[in-house]
C-alpha cells in the first residue's frame, strides 16, 4: 500500500529519512551502474511521488518550494534518484492543467496508488530539442503512435510512459499540436533500451524508447501543448525541479569537501600549519563555496514562492516573474554546484580522486545534469526581462 502524505512538513520529513537510506549505497550504484529499482519502489511507495496531486483529488498539493526541497534532499543523497521523478511531476502538472475532469480523477487516483510516469520527450537528430518527429495518427479507426525517443529518464521504472508527440488528428492549418500519449510500457510495439552511456547520472535509465505502430486509447491523450498556449506555471514548475537537483548535488559536494579536508587532506608545505583545515586559503575557498550555495538556495526558495503565486493566479505577469525567478535560481545553482564539485578535488588533493572514495560522481552528475538546458540563455532571458521588460518565452526549457 502506498503511503499518502498529507502536508508539506510530512513530505520533507519523509524525504529526509529516505535520503539517509539512499545515501548508503549511492556510490556503489554509480560505480556498478546498478539501476535503482528497489530504491525507486521505496521512493514512490513512500508517497513522495504523489505530493503534487491537488488536495481536491486527495493529494497534499504541496508548495513548489516543498517539491524543490524534497528533490534537493534526495539529489544530495543520490543525484540520479533525485532526477528520475522530475518528468513524473511534469506529467502530473500537465494533467492538472490540461486534462479533462474524468482524466484527472483517473490519473490522480493512480498516482496516489503509487503509479509512476516515465519520460519519452526528447529525440536525437532533430533540429532542436522541441522538434519532434514522433507522431500520433488515426488509422483504420484507431490511434497509432510511432517514433523514437532518447533521454527517456524514468521510463525503465515506469508504470506509464508519457510520450510527447505531434497529434496529426488535431492539426490546425498544418500546425500539429503537441500532446502526451500515456502508454503502458507492456503495450505491443513499445521497446525500452537501457543504452544510456553518459559519464554522469549513470543510473537514471535515460536511454532509448521506441514506439512502433503502438495503439493508444483516446482517453489517454492529454493536450500537453495547451499548457503553453496560455500563461501557466508548467514551465517554471518543471525547471524548479531541475534547479533543485543541482542544488542538492552541490550541497552534498560541499559536505563531502568539508569532511574530506578535515579527515584526509594535507596542508600545503608553505602554509605553516599542521592541518589542511587550518590552511587560510582552504578556509577562504570553503567560505566562498558556502556563500554561493546559500545564495542559490535562497534564490530557489524565492522562486518557489513566485511559482506558487503563478499557480494561484496565472497570468502573463505572474508566470513571467516565476519563470525569471526560477531561471535565476537555476543559473546560479549551475555555477555553484559545478564549482563545488570541482573544488572538492582541488581542496581534497590527489587522494580525493581515488576510486575508493567515489567523489568524482558529484562532478560527473552535476556536469551531466546541468547540460539539460544552457545557463547562457537563462542569463539573456533574465537580463532582457529586467532591462527591457521582455517576458521570457513559454516553452518549459528556460
Amino acid at each position: 500500500m502506498t503511503h499518502i502524505i498529507r502536508d508539506d512538513a510530512e513530505a520533507i520529513a519523509v524525504a529526509r529519512t529516505l535520503a539517509d537510506e539512499f545515501r548508503r549505497e549511492a556510490a556503489t550504484r554509480d560505480r556498478e551502474r546498478r539501476l535503482p529499482r528497489d530504491e525507486i519502489e521505496r521512493f514512490s511507495q513512500s508517497g513522495l511521488w504523489a505530493i503534487t496531486v491537488p488536495r481536491e483529488y486527495g493529494g497534499a498539493g504541496v508548495a513548489a518550494g516543498t517539491l524543490a526541497e524534497v528533490t534537493a534532499l534526495v539529489s544530495a543523497a543520490d543525484g540520479s534518484l533525485g532526477q528520475i521523478p522530475q518528468n513524473h511531476f511534469f506529467v502530473v502538472e500537465a494533467i492538472r492543467l490540461t486534462a479533462t475532469a474524468e482524466q484527472k480523477r483517473h490519473w490522480f487516483g493512480r498516482v496516489l496508488d503509487g503509479e509512476r510516469f516515465g519520460n519519452a520527450l526528447s529525440e536525437t537528430g532533430t533540429r532542436d530539442v522541441h522538434d519532434y518527429r514522433t507522431t500520433l495518427r488515426r488509422e483504420r479507426g484507431r490511434l497509432r503512435l510511432d517514433g523514437r525517443k532518447f533521454y527517456s529518464t524514468g521510463a525503465l521504472f515506469a508504470h506509464t510512459i508519457a510520450a510527447l508527440a505531434k497529434d496529426a488528428t488535431l492539426s490546425r492549418a498544418g500546425d500539429d499540436r503537441i500532446v502526451f500519449a500515456l502508454v503502458d510500457p507492456a503495450t505491443p510495439g513499445v521497446a525500452l533500451h537501457d543504452d544510456w552511456t553518459g559519464v554522469g547520472q549513470r543510473t537514471t535509465g535515460s536511454g532509448t524508447t521506441v514506439f512502433e505502430d503502438v495503439t493508444v486509447d483516446a482517453a489517454n491523450v492529454i493536450a500537453f501543448g495547451d499548457a503553453f498556449e496560455r500563461p501557466t506555471p508548467m514551465g517554471p514548475l518543471g525547471q524548479i525541479i531541475h534547479a533543485a537537483v543541482d542544488i542538492g548535488i552541490g550541497r552534498e559536494a560541499i559536505a563531502e569537501t568539508i569532511d574530506f579536508v578535515r579527515r584526509h587532506a594535507r596542508p600545503w608545505i608553505d602554509s605553516g600549519v599542521e592541518r589542511a583545515c587550518d590552511d587560510p586559503y582552504t578556509i577562504a575557498q570553503v567560505g566562498e563555496l558556502v556563500i554561493r550555495q546559500n545564495a542559490a538556495e535562497a534564490l530557489l526558495a524565492r522562486a518557489g514562492l513566485l511559482v506558487d503565486a503563478a499557480t494561484r493566479e496565472p497570468d502573463e505577469e505572474t508566470v513571467a516573474r516565476a519563470s525569471v525567478a526560477v531561471a535565476e535560481a537555476k543559473a546560479l545553482a549551475t555555477e555553484a554546484a559545478l564549482n563545488a564539485a570541482n573544488r572538492l578535488h582541488e581542496l581534497g588533493g590527489t587522494r580525493s580522486t581515488l576510486a575508493v572514495h567515489a567523489l568524482d560522481r558529484h562532478w560527473r552528475n552535476v556536469r551531466t545534469h546541468t547540460l539539460h538546458d544552457p545557463a547562457r540563455w537563462k542569463y539573456a532571458a533574465i537580463g532582457n526581462y529586467h532591462l527591457n521588460g521582455t517576458k521570457p518565452p513559454r516553452h518549459g526549457a528556460l
